[in-house]
């Protein structure tokens, strides 16, 4: 993976995204996102309005100095800076995205913080790096004493979270969901493949193989896609999860679907952003779990419960004679 401040070429990329529903009764417009993701005042917010409306923020950079996990428990120092970045996707669900690199090789002793400020989204071990036990770390639960690229993610989604412009009156509920995933450099031969888990209700894991080539910034956006469309199949999926559809009070079912269809069903648009050279990816992802076929039969029988009670309330209203 290709990163332009990185001096070293990356063996590992690592990243976690937090994705929600943004905590206001109504989407926000295109100012109204600007004003919440303006993050600092040397950078704008980047909108995007084709083929959907995205606001991105500025990337914000954490200095850590600390251990990596690696699944064999020994101890890696690394020092450097973590990126992390916003995203509204449509003035209703919100993201946020933290992530770093890790080059091939560090050094042999803790450098100023200036060299490490050269090469911003990057953290250098001092030692060696055991690239296999501290990509399967990565993907593990945090450890205390450990870096923790999610807590950092999470203070993102804090900070916005208290914005004045928003009412915390969103019009349903929805759980927040986390994609951890790692980036590794697959061998000249080898074709790009993904290995996506579902953890527990709320967690998710993505290991990726990729061609050196593969930009950071690819493979971020690869991950925040993912994690926004398993967002959507999650909440829906809850939504209709008990949903007592042989009720006769429609109006209470109606009152479960009507959201989902005013707030949820259009933001469906995989591989909106993706770069072509991940298309292939996805594709897999399409196979293995099969996003856009549930998908599909999951708004599929919200619109037919939806037609259903209409005509049953249409049916109950009396006929002037």
């Amino acid at each position: 993976m290709t990163h332009l401040a990185t001096h070293t070429p990356p063996a590992i990329a690592c990243g976690e995204v937090r994705t929600c529903m943004l905590p206001a009764g109504n989407a926000l417009d295109e100012r109204a996102a600007t004003r919440l993701l303006h993050l600092r005042a040397d950078e704008r917010v980047r909108i995007s309005r084709r083929p959907n409306r995205l606001a991105v923020s500025p990337d914000i950079l954490t200095g850590v100095d600390c251990a990596l996990p690696a699944s064999t428990g020994a101890r890696v120092r690394a020092v450097g800076t973590v990126t992390t970045r916003a995203l509204l996707i449509e003035g209703r669900v919100l993201q946020s995205t933290a992530s770093f690199s890790l080059p091939a090789s560090g050094t042999d002793r803790r450098q100023p913080w200036g060299y490490y400020l050269a090469r911003p989204g990057s953290l250098i071990p001092i030692g060696g790096l055991a690239e296999k036990p501290v990509a399967q770390g990565l993907l593990g639960n945090p450890q205390p004493g450990l870096l923790d690229v999610g807590s950092i993610a999470e203070s993102m989604l804090a900070r916005i979270s208290q914005h004045r412009i928003l009412d915390h009156d969103a019009p349903l509920r929805a759980a927040d969901t986390t994609l951890r995933w790692t980036v590794t450099t697959a061998a000249a031969d080898e074709e790009p493949s993904a290995l996506f888990t579902m953890a527990d209700e709320r967690l998710r894991t993505l290991e990726l193989r990729l061609p050196g080539s593969t930009p950071l910034i690819a493979a971020a956006g690869l991950c925040e896609d993912l994690a926004l469309h398993d967002w959507l199949l999650t909440t829906v999926a809850d939504r209709l999860d008990g949903l007592r559809v042989s009720t006769t009070d429609s109006r209470s079912v109606l009152k479960v679907l009507r959201p989902l269809v005013d707030h949820l069903l259009h933001l469906w648009m995989p591989r909106a952003r993706l770069d072509p050279a991940l298309h292939s990816v996805w594709d897999q992802l399409e196979k293995t779990p099969g996003l856009s076929r549930q998908w599909n039969t999951l708004t599929q029988r919200v619109r037919d419960q939806l037609a259903l009670h209409a005509i049953r309330l249409r049916e109950e209203v009396p006929t002037s004679r």
